[in-house]
């Protein structure tokens, strides 16, 4: 909205008086200023908001009235406060001034933002329905596993089939490329390349909702993930640097980095009433539409595999849920009891009951999520 009133008016006043008073407006132009205003605008508006809506939660009563899993396991020796009680629903104040700075501040008529922006918004509905189902349903139920996830490769075929249809972008579909390797490993891979994006989008959407289960740890890794996309968005859209650097490059790309600060703004808005002892929780309403949108923004950059890199945290999250289900099944049919690796899925459970503190647990795991975002970074130039 900024840019396009910013253009009109230096298109009205070139020749006249006003334009010097008016040249300034040409800041608007830099994705880097646009990015800045956005990431502020963002922080700003969730640090007012932010206590409004957790006041409206607790009126609404969308509180988490029932013991999570974790506590309902027993065990937790370390944890000392009972989340029960506390409002969920929180990702509605991310995603709204999500939405509303990246609408402000880059170019409304970049596909590239209309399409993750239409994404984040049906992925945030889906989790706010699930929200709303455990807290009618007082058992943390919500809805049924295979409803949301056919809702998820709803999306994500959506994106993929578009990208695929639209030919100065179906590249980013049907040429398959990785870290590490400057050249596409396959090409006219049209069904493994969707195959890829369902994948990215789904399980980036999932595994950061299997992570929000302590205070500050699934929102604190993704704002760590987000800044690795804001240098990767930035460095994608500029033909140059990607050039330079023997990245894809992909037209309006630059645009996503107004998309990824925003991001960044609202998370840091959001982790400042979501820190131990947390005021609110996103619940699947904020982790269902942020994992996604990290996965959708990996994809439109051509860098789906960068994601597994720099989600590090997330796919350990994922894959210990994985291994602890398929394992219990296994050894169940075979046994005839089933057996377990970890203590509790997901994985920070399992700290949890070896005795590490909350906090610990957090601080630990944003350690390691740095480490993953430097090695996602390090792909930029190691080719």
């Amino acid at each position: 909205m900024f840019y396009l009133l910013s253009q009109q008016l230096l298109d009205w006043s070139k020749g006249t008086p006003w334009a010097e008073h008016f040249s300034a407006l040409r800041l608007f132009r830099y994705i880097t200023v646009r990015s800045a205003g956005a990431a502020i605008t963002a922080l700003v508006l969730s640090w007012w908001l932010g206590p409004k809506i957790i006041h409206w939660l607790k009126q609404q009563k969308f509180g988490q009235d029932y013991a999570d899993k974790a506590e309902a396991a027993g065990g937790l020796a370390a944890r000392v406060l009972s989340k029960k009680g506390t409002p969920t629903m929180g990702g509605i104040l991310i995603v709204a001034v999500l939405f509303f700075s990246t609408m402000l501040w880059a170019q409304l008529d970049n596909k590239l933002v209309l399409l993750t922006l239409l994404s984040v918004i049906v992925l945030a509905g889906l989790g706010f329905y699930d929200d709303y189902a455990k807290i009618i349903q007082q058992s943390g139920g919500g809805t049924p596993p295979r409803v949301k996830l056919w809702a998820q490769m709803a999306v994500s075929l959506f994106i993929g089939v578009y990208l695929w249809e639209t030919p100065s972008i179906s590249k980013l579909v049907t040429e398959i490329t990785v870290p590490f390797y400057k050249y596409p490993l396959a090409k006219h891979a049209a069904w493994l390349g969707i195959l890829i994006v369902v994948l990215a989008i789904v399980g980036a959407s999932n595994a950061v909702n299997l992570t929000d289960g302590l205070d500050g740890l699934a929102i604190g890794c993704s704002l760590i993930v987000a800044f690795v996309f804001l240098v990767f968005t930035y460095v994608a859209g500029n033909i140059k640097a990607a050039a330079y650097l023997q990245i894809p490059y992909v037209n309006g790309a630059g645009e996503l980095t107004v998309f990824c600060a925003a991001l960044l703004g609202a998370g840091l808005g959001f982790l400042w009433f979501n820190c131990h002892p947390a005021q609110v929780f996103m619940g699947d309403t904020g982790s269902l539409a942020i994992g996604g949108s990290l996965g959708i923004v990996a994809v439109l950059i051509h860098q789906p595999f960068v994601l597994v890199i720099a989600g590090g945290v997330f796919v350990m999250e994922a894959v210990s849920v994985l291994l602890q289900t398929g394992w219990f099944r296994f050894t169940r049919m075979r046994y005839g009891t089933g057996r377990r690796i970890f203590l509790m899925a997901p994985l920070h459970h399992h700290f949890e009951k070896k005795g590490w503190y909350e906090s610990q647990v957090v601080m630990r795991f944003y350690i390691l999520c740095v480490l993953f975002a430097l090695i996602a970074l390090s792909t930029l130039k190691l080719r």
